[in-house]
């Protein structure tokens, strides 16, 4: 049985599809730099709209610090907040469809999925021949070190021990593309704070300002500044938990295809070795 799937290996993958051309790294960086640029289009969109919508009230002080003792609008605090938090979901969207097309990279029957098929050494060349030049995906990059180290060892032992090293790297590779999100995620919070402290400070000197400390209008005009001052840690809370969720499912799913490519290479290409 083993022989048969042998001599029938070859045709099977032939008759396989063409895998499509990866997209280099430049070509990646091009599409984080569009995606920032549509994130800042949005950004300032959103603020116009919300501008536009929101001129007096809770609201308007809540989102955009409309009516700043502080800030000339519209550079204040909360609409730079805005700008940070679209350009954090444009890299999550990036980071996004790149998972997409890790896990579409599974689909493309690269290996033999059948119950019946051994791999020999001179049939590793036409596997290798079908993930060359696309090694910029976790499973076509996986395939190539494991046929690469078979063909120059000849121990699947070997072989799979690269498997398990290669993908605790491809591991550290994905949580450090998410370093630039991790920052913003703690930027927010950070810059949401640091108005907050402008704020209490601007109220603080509003009131220290006044000539009369027994009008009874100080203490109300004093807590209702204060109070706008602590919306920009509010809405900052709000926006680093969204990003937070988003890119908890975000880098989980990619590291899902990370996983999932190594179990696919551990079932149709070690377990398939025939080192006789």
């Amino acid at each position: 049985m083993a022989g048969e799937g042998h001599i029938d290996v070859l045709s099977r993958l032939s008759r396989r599809p063409s895998f499509e051309v990866a997209v280099s790294g430049s070509n990646e960086l091009g599409m984080r730099l569009a995606a920032w640029s549509a994130s800042l289009v949005v950004a300032i969109g959103f603020v116009s709209g919300l501008s536009l919508l929101l001129t007096e009230g809770g609201a308007a002080a809540f989102l955009l610090d409309r009516n700043s003792p502080v800030f000339n609008y519209p550079f204040t605090i909360q609409n730079l907040m805005w700008l940070i938090f679209f350009g954090a979901l444009g890299e999550l969207v990036v980071r996004y469809r790149r998972a997409r097309r890790e896990w579409a990279q599974l689909a493309k029957g690269l290996l033999p999925e059948d119950e019946v098929t051994m791999l020999r050494l001179e049939d590793l060349g036409a596997v290798r021949g079908r993930v060359r030049g696309q090694e910029e995906f976790f499973v076509q990059r996986l395939v190539t070190r494991c046929v690469l180290q078979f063909q120059s060892s000849k121990s699947t032992d070997r072989a799979n021990a690269l498997l398990n090293s290669s993908l605790d790297l491809m591991q550290h590779e994905v949580d450090t593309r998410y370093s630039l999100v991790r920052y913003l995620v703690w930027v927010i919070p950070t810059i949401g704070f640091i108005g907050t402290v402008v704020g209490i400070a601007a109220a603080l000197g509003a009131a220290g300002d006044t000539q009369d400390f027994q009008d009874p209008a100080l203490l109300g005009e004093l807590t209702r500044n204060l109070g706008v001052a602590f919306y920009t840690t509010m809405l900052a809370l709000i926006q680093s938990a969204i990003l937070v969720l988003a890119q908890s499912t975000t880098q989980a799913r990619e590291e899902g295809a990370l996983n999932r490519a190594g179990q696919y290479c551990l079932d149709n290409l070690i377990n398939r070795l025939y080192d006789r």
